[in-house]
């Protein structure tokens, strides 16, 4: 992560939690979609291609609309056995093609029940793929200017230099439950564990407070928090939105915002 993208603290507290949900399989549950649809802003919907499938689609855009929750695409790589956290060698049309294909199929959901698409943020192994691929990135703004919608991502990469450049409005992203490399990148992991939430905790402060992460290497490095994100399939990870929630709240009652 350049530091050209030196953490600017956002200039209002509307930050949000986002959560990825939908993504189980036939009559497989995984995830803890209901409980976090009480505690999150927004959510990014599996499209069928690393996990989810029509069913659990229509559920939880019904879930998620019900709740006052709105709906962005979690478009993935073709790959169920890796849950789309192995990368691919595609093609910028290949991913394109892929990401309009699930896109697309969200959008017919959504619109079987009067709710709009909200944004989209590529999974697993295609999120960290687009982040350091200049071409890869601009196939997913195509999406997106289709769609007039922004993209979820990582400030200081691609994600965030190619949807400026495409005019494409950028929410970046922090992650409380991943590591981070030193060069500010997320450690994507096969499996999921549950958090610490005392190191949750502390994580929030810090990226509120002061604009700041740490790496794996014990280094810090700057970051943009305008929306946190909590992934499901967590163990416990109801409770870390409500620690994150309340690391947002106290935030926003600090009196640097009064």
């Amino acid at each position: 992560m350049s530091e050209s993208a030196a953490a600017l603290r956002p200039a209002t507290a509307d930050i949000t939690l986002n959560s990825d949900m939908g993504e189980s399989i036939g009559i497989h549950s995984f995830g803890n979609d209901e409980e976090l649809l009480t505690l999150v802003d927004t959510i990014n919907v599996a499209c069928g291609m690393h996990a989810g499938d029509p069913g659990s689609m229509q559920l939880v855009v019904t879930q998620a609309l019900a709740a006052g929750v709105t709906v962005g695409a979690h478009p993935g790589l073709p790959d169920l056995t890796g849950f789309g956290r192995r990368a691919m060698a595609l093609s910028a049309d290949e991913v394109r093609d892929l990401v309009r294909y699930q896109v697309g199929a969200l959008v017919g959901f959504l619109d079987s029940e009067g709710g709009n698409l909200h944004h989209i943020k590529p999974h697993g192994a295609l999120f960290a793929m687009v982040s350091r691929d200049e071409e890869l990135m601009d196939a997913v703004c195509d999406v997106a200017v289709q769609y007039e919608v922004p993209v979820f991502g990582l400030a200081g990469t691609f994600h965030e230099s190619v949807a400026h450049r495409r005019g494409v409005p950028f929410v970046s992203e922090f992650y409380v439950d991943l590591d981070y490399t030193d060069d500010g990148n997320i450690v994507v992991n096969r499996q999921g564990a549950a958090s610490d939430l005392e190191r949750v905790a502390r994580r929030a402060d810090l990226a509120l407070q002061s604009g700041a992460a740490t790496s794996i290497g014990g280094g810090t490095f700057p970051v943009r928090v305008e929306s946190f994100c909590i992934h499901s399939d967590l163990p416990n990870a109801t409770a870390v939105a409500q620690t994150v929630r309340s690391a947002v709240n106290r935030w926003k009652e600090s009196p640097a915002l009064s």
